[in-house]
């Protein structure tokens, strides 16, 4: 796909602008570039998919027109007051099981738009039990529970875009 100096020079390229990720697909390949806020770093992700993927055409290395810098466009969270928890609060804090978002995508909580959700808060939950959909580029990826246990507290709306690796529900293990 692209050599060692090519991708070098790519990701000097990115790094000189406010974009934050950048995917390439061909065939049966697939390279995914992202960069973390703050300068922390970069993560370049490549991966080997079915052909059946749309070939994404080659993207100019000139800017065409530039964005705004993602810290106008971020809001920032409410301040949170630290109050201390109680020994059991902290106690159910740490039976608790995160289900995360295996990719970036779009969070579906029922397999269409007229049915009733996979789980909803109090569900009983074994590891094999689908709790939701996260399609990504027309591929709806159905996610399990992972764990034994009871939903808790269901994190994201249905038709939101999430990311790889944010949480997508709270289970208390059984």
């Amino acid at each position: 796909m692209l050599s060692i100096y090519e991708l070098r020079e790519l990701v000097k390229l990115l790094e000189q602008t406010d974009v934050e990720s950048f995917e390439v697909k061909k065939e049966d390949a697939r390279l995914f570039i992202k960069r973390r806020l703050g300068g922390e770093g970069t993560v370049i992700q490549s991966t080997v998919a079915p052909a059946k993927l749309a070939i994404v055409p080659p993207v100019s290395a000139a800017p065409a027109i530039p964005t705004p810098k993602p810290a106008a466009i971020v809001e920032a969270p409410a301040p949170v007051e630290s109050t201390p928890q109680p020994a059991k609060q902290m106690e159910d804090t740490e039976n608790l099981h995160k289900i995360t978002s295996p990719m970036v995508g779009t969070f579906y909580a029922a397999p269409a738009v007229d049915a009733a959700p996979y789980v909803s808060v109090h569900d009983r939950v074994e590891q094999s039990t689908i709790v939701c959909i996260v399609e990504a580029m027309k591929l709806f990826n159905e996610i399990e529970a992972e764990v034994k246990g009871e939903i808790v507290q269901i994190l994201v709306e249905n038709g939101q875009l999430v990311d790889q690796g944010q949480p997508l529900f709270l289970v208390r293990r059984a």
